[in-house]
């Protein structure tokens, strides 16, 4: 699918935050670091960008291709800040979406990050909307994540093909600020993907910081609903034939209203198998 032709009425040019180019392995702290270390090392560089309007294509676009989807999905779950719902009703709404649109065997949803600028605190687990552009799993990460949560099963698991798929939805609609820009996967180089480690007090991840080139084409879903989502494939072990990695992040649209409500969105994260 070629950008330039779908371009639509909702195409902008907006600032995306990107990795600044660096020497040493980047690293994040998720906690207080050890006296005398800094949070992180890490610097930005903002490039505007041009931001294709991808709903007039949206059939058009593929997981396998682009490397995400949308998906008119509502959900029954009543209050997508509460923890109990998520787990019990959402977690099998994403599994049953995400098997349906790839035929995966087996989908484990295992985690959740819930957004609003209004209602973060360090006192509460709800974030900010992530501002700079990334990857959520790496080529080392990833079949470590399976390890990590699938026991004696794992090794197995892994000579088979697997992925890591993200559900991205609005908690309330239609979203107007801090829209998702998303890669075409196909654009994304692996030189522009930089390992960078996420350090926690019992572990270390690792995900993929995004450095700029002109040649990666942007898309976003204007408007969003809570009866709409993103399928976002991460990762997939596929070395051909699928889109293996992606990129994306939240972006300030500058066709937002100055009165208009903060995001409020959920992410599930889920392994796919084969």
């Amino acid at each position: 699918m070629d950008g330039l032709a779908i371009g639509g009425s909702g195409t902008v040019v907006a600032p995306l935050n990107f990795l600044e180019p660096m020497v040493e392995k980047p690293f994040s702290y998720n906690y207080e670091p050890p006296p005398g270390t800094p949070l992180r090392n890490t610097r930005e560089e903002t490039h505007q960008v041009e931001i294709y309007d991808a709903r007039s294509a949206a059939n058009q676009i593929s997981l396998d291709r682009e490397g995400f989807i949308l998906r008119n999905a509502p959900t029954a779950a009543s209050d997508l800040y509460d923890e109990a719902q998520i787990v019990a009703i959402y977690y099998p709404e994403c599994e049953k979406l995400i098997a349906q649109a790839t035929g995966a065997t087996r989908v484990l949803a295992f985690d959740h990050i819930v957004r609003n600028p209004a209602r973060s605190t360090s006192g509460n687990k709800i974030k900010l909307p992530a501002g700079r552009v990334h990857n959520d799993y790496t080529a080392a990460s990833a079949p470590q994540r399976v390890r990590d949560l699938m026991g004696d099963e794992a090794e197995d698991l892994l000579k088979r093909r697997y992925a890591e798929i993200n559900v991205w939805r609005p908690i309330r609609g239609p979203l107007l600020s801090s829209p998702l820009a998303l890669c075409d996967a196909r654009t994304l180089l692996p030189d522009n993907l930089i390992a960078s480690e996420l350090r926690y007090p019992d572990r270390t991840g690792e995900i993929y910081g995004v450095t700029y080139n002109p040649r990666q084409r942007w898309y976003y879903f204007p408007k969003m609903t809570a009866d709409e989502c993103i399928l976002i494939r991460c990762f997939d072990s596929a070395r051909e034939g699928a889109a293996r990695f992606s990129a994306h992040g939240a972006f300030d649209d500058p066709n937002t209203p100055a009165a208009a409500p903060p995001r409020e969105s959920i992410e599930v994260r889920a392994l796919v198998f084969f």
